[in-house]
């Protein structure tokens, strides 16, 4: 497994890119450093998701609390690099508010992912319920090994 390392993460455009399958190049690390830093996406930069396969498909869900579905966007990406993006606007304050704590994030987050290449991108199903976004891409069927048989001369 690897990270690889396209710029800053904490900067919605300059993206890492999870590549579980270890092609390209990074530290192998699961839980690689990010940089410090202070930006209204650093709380919200690191949208929280979790992959597994199914014997049928790969799953992606995301933890994405208070966004509607037109706040997100899910894509494909060269054909093999899924992409969920998306933006939490600030609360608009009243000049007579007074804040005691501020603890919920905003900003932009974006994930990519290189999907395996048993993977069908063309059918990318996404579906978004009580603040959890299910991401499905199905899977090819595996192919079975032609087996030839050779006649034996003699």
């Amino acid at each position: 497994m690897s990270l690889i390392r396209r710029g800053n993460a904490f900067d919605p455009f300059s993206v890492d890119l999870w590549d579980p399958f270890g092609s390209g190049s990074g530290g192998g690390s699961l839980f690689p450093s990010f940089p410090r830093g202070s930006s209204e996406t650093a709380a919200f930069a690191g949208a929280r998701i979790d992959w597994k396969e199914t014997p049928e498909a790969h799953v992606f869900k995301a933890d994405v609390p208070g966004l509607k579905k037109e706040e997100v966007k899910v894509e494909v990406e060269d054909g093999n690099i899924l992409q969920i993006s998306g933006e939490r606007s600030k609360e608009q304050e009243e000049k007579t508010d007074k804040w005691h704590r501020v603890e919920r994030s905003c900003g932009k987050f974006m994930r990519r992912f290189r999907l395996p290449e048993n993977s069908k991108p063309e059918q990318v199903k996404a579906s978004m319920e009580n603040g959890v976004l299910t991401v499905t891409v199905p899977k090819d069927e595996p192919k079975k090994p032609e087996v030839k048989s050779i006649q034996i001369s003699g």
